[in-house]
């Protein structure tokens, strides 16, 4: 039995909390994975995992030991990679969530320039606008736009995203351009919420230095950002899209910027990762990357 390998397995298992996802993850067929952790227990002389049809849970031993292997992998990788020179010898598997409109408009279209440093990176780029589980999924890092909820997991801000008042040409010619608040109470809005039945707060915007919602009329109400543009972009009604997502429309002229003096307040990006002591250096290599990426767009 490989020790590391067993160590990788056993961390797959817990963060998944089963051993069907891990071999899925892995690669590897689920009795590997089973016949792995049992000698990995033997050898420790305890049991790591209680086992159940519907769960695996990790036992006291077991969360320390996840704890520890999770530090003495990160090492390993750093190790590895001590005394190779050259960007092109960073190697391993990353896995990392972001919003959809992030990944669309400005990570992948990237991606080539990074890969082509680091041609032995493997990248599994997750873009949705759920909430991952970071630990469950066995994600390395997330990007998160939006305040942060209170979590165990460390938070690196790379700064905060200009958000523009967007509508389509096909819309101002039929319902005019907005230029004051009265004037949007005649207006329509595309809704954003993250759950469908839940309730639109409405147009934001900040005056005298003061946070405001106004209650706007609008037809459609989505919970995806790719959708939130496409709406805007067919003409139903004004959305508040980060520069990052409109900069293109605009310069296509397939959107227009209407009342920029009634901007909502900037929205925070985040990087989020596990509290591990130490990470390993692709980790942090991408992190960096993602940040020099983000430098045109942040204040």
């Amino acid at each position: 039995m490989n020790r590391l390998d067993a160590m990788q397995i056993f961390v797959r298992v817990a963060e998944l909390a089963s051993f069907t996802k891990a071999a899925d993850s892995l690669g590897l067929p689920k009795a590997s994975i089973s016949t792995s952790v049992q000698q990995l227990e033997s050898l420790l002389g305890t049991r790591l995992l209680h086992r159940t049809t519907r769960r695996v849970q990790l036992t006291l031993d077991g969360q320390i030991f996840y704890e520890r292997s999770k530090d003495l992998l990160a090492d390993m990788d750093d190790l590895e990679g001590l005394f190779q020179q050259g960007a092109s010898n960073l190697t391993g598997r990353l896995r990392i969530d972001m919003p959809s409109g992030m990944a669309k408009n400005l990570i992948l279209p990237r991606l080539p320039e990074l890969l082509t440093l680091h041609p032995q990176l493997q990248l599994e780029i997750s873009s949705t606008d759920r909430r991952v589980d970071v630990i469950r999924e066995g994600f390395d890092c997330v990007i998160r736009v939006g305040k942060l909820s209170d979590s165990s997991l460390i938070a690196r801000p790379l700064g905060k995203l200009e958000l523009l008042n967007c509508v389509s040409p096909a819309y101002i010619a039929r319902y005019g351009e907005p230029h004051t608040v009265d004037d949007l109470t005649h207006h329509h809005l595309v809704h954003y919420v993250t759950t469908l039945g839940a309730k639109s707060t409405g147009f934001e915007f900040i005056q005298d230095g003061e946070l405001k919602f106004l209650a706007m009329n609008g037809n459609i109400t989505v919970n995806n950002s790719d959708a939130y543009s496409a709406a805007c972009l067919a003409g139903f009604g004004i959305a508040q899209i980060p520069r990052i997502g409109a900069q293109e429309y605009l310069e296509q002229g397939k959107l227009v910027e209407i009342v920029p003096g009634l901007r909502a307040e900037p929205m925070p990006v985040s990087l989020l990762y596990p509290n591990r002591r130490n990470l390993s250096r692709r980790v942090q290599v991408f992190m960096d990357w993602v940040s020099e990426q983000l430098n045109d767009y942040v204040d």
